[in-house]
């Protein structure tokens, strides 16, 4: 370096030397409600009511529910499980109003007044805007008084009324109903009311408020103003589960706490299985695998998926080996669903019932994160030459401990090598300097 101190570095930013490819790009995980609560669009927090003190030590059945009476109304309102949507979805709010002016002769009675639960959201609220569009829905069943309305209110904190409509939930069976509501204000602390009108019980599952404008107008879309931060940073590809989100949990898929399986996250909404985030809250699979692969296409960036390896470094547990091949057809089966042909494989006609006929051109897939047991190096050989064999044109990746150094990163560059995979994932955590 030259003492002078008029010594100059000129930099020509319109001179491109050497194409970057695929280097770099963005990694999500849901961690600090990066998808529930975030990039999501859906506004109502525990939809469907199974949050769990399993998720968190503080949440309960009604964690983000609160219960009202109005105009002498008397509100009973409880979550139930006896006759559930489904074997998924296995938890419902049963509310009713207990005040009424004396019974019938026939048994029935008048009630006064009305009763309702309401959703605060996340953070301070549910963000309206004015003029703006919301598709509320819900999964409903009523025992009596089929013909009376239940009102959906979009209220301040102090029960300003911004928007309504009106459902009227005509069966004892369960049925999903819809409608929309305009907002006549801007507020970011707003509710949701679910004002019930008459007598008898009714029950409410997957709850759901949605803005009409999502990132590209989809359906249980995304936030456009988060996607579009996103698509602004033109990245080439999009890492996605995790994280520690992908490998922690249990091995059991249908455990509560089972790590990110991405079968988990395909189907109805009302079917997606309620699971415990590896962060400590609780994640809805809302915005899931098919959701993910159409984000990647809307903005025109790779998806890189991260598969678990068939072991969890925190619990030190691992799939036996002599199990490992549903661990392995998982894999493969994820990349038959992104590009597998709609009329001759299973997965890719499952993909085109969902809407999309035309294979998503997955390039990458990632096996494991983080990892530096001998343990996951034993098994990621079953997942390479599996993927190796049925998709040549896929480039594997391995991973390398979440260190610079030492006995993690050595099993991973010396595994990549012995396997030939197209890269390591160098998740470590350093100061800059």
């Amino acid at each position: 370096m030259s003492d002078n101190k008029n010594s100059k570095i000129r930099v020509n930013a319109q001179k491109k030397l050497y194409p970057t490819g695929d280097l770099y790009g963005i990694f999500f995980e849901d961690i600090n409600h990066a998808a529930d609560g975030g990039l999501y669009a859906e506004t109502v927090q525990n939809r469907s009511f199974e949050f769990d003190p399993i998720d968190n030590g503080s949440y309960m059945p009604t964690t983000a529910w609160e219960f009202i009476s109005r105009d002498g109304g008397e509100v009973s309102a409880a979550v139930e499980s006896v006759y559930p949507l489904n074997v998924n979805n296995t938890h419902y709010l049963r509310i009713k109003n207990r005040a009424h002016e004396g019974s019938h002769n026939d048994g029935t009675y008048k009630t006064v007044g009305t009763v309702g639960a309401v959703n605060v959201g996340f953070n301070t609220g549910i963000p309206l805007y004015a003029g703006a569009e919301y598709a509320f829905s819900v999964f409903a069943r009523r025992d009596i008084c089929l013909c009376e309305p239940i009102e959906i209110r979009l209220e301040s904190t102090e029960g300003e009324l911004y928007g309504s409509a009106e459902i009227t939930v005509s069966s004892t069976e369960w049925e999903r109903y819809e409608t929309t509501i305009t907002s006549c204000a801007e507020d970011f602390s707003g509710r949701l009311v679910i004002l019930v009108h008459g007598g008898g019980d009714v029950c409410l599952d997957m709850v759901s408020l949605f803005p009409k404008n999502t990132f590209r107008g989809r359906e249980n879309g995304l936030r456009p103003d988060i996607a579009g931060f996103l698509e602004a940073l033109k990245p080439k590809f999009m890492r996605f589960p995790g994280g520690c989100l992908t490998h922690d949990g249990s091995l059991d898929i249908h455990a509560r706490d089972s790590m990110y399986r991405w079968k988990n996250t395909l189907g109805p909404l009302e079917a997606r299985p309620s699971k415990k985030n590896n962060w400590r809250y609780n994640q809805t699979y809302g915005f899931g695998y098919y959701e993910f692969f159409l984000f990647c296409e809307d903005i025109g960036t790779k998806p890189l998926p991260v598969l678990p390896g068939a072991f969890n470094p925190h619990r030190q547990e691992g799939v036996p080996m002599e199990e490992m091949q549903a661990w392995i057809d998982d894999a493969l089966e994820l990349l038959e669903f992104a590009n597998g042909d709609e009329k001759t494989t299973k997965w890719g006609k499952y993909r085109a019932s969902l809407g999309h006929p035309k294979p998503f051109g997955v390039e990458y897939i990632a096996i494991g994160n983080e990892e530096n047991d001998e343990a996951f190096f034993e098994r990621y050989p079953l997942f390479h030459n599996a993927i190796a064999e049925k998709y040549p044109d896929v480039k594997i990746l391995n991973t390398a401990g979440p260190w610079a150094a030492g006995k993690g990163f050595d099993l991973g560059w010396e595994s990549s090598r012995e396997n030939n995979s197209y890269g390591v994932d160098e998740h470590y955590y350093v100061s800059p300097d």
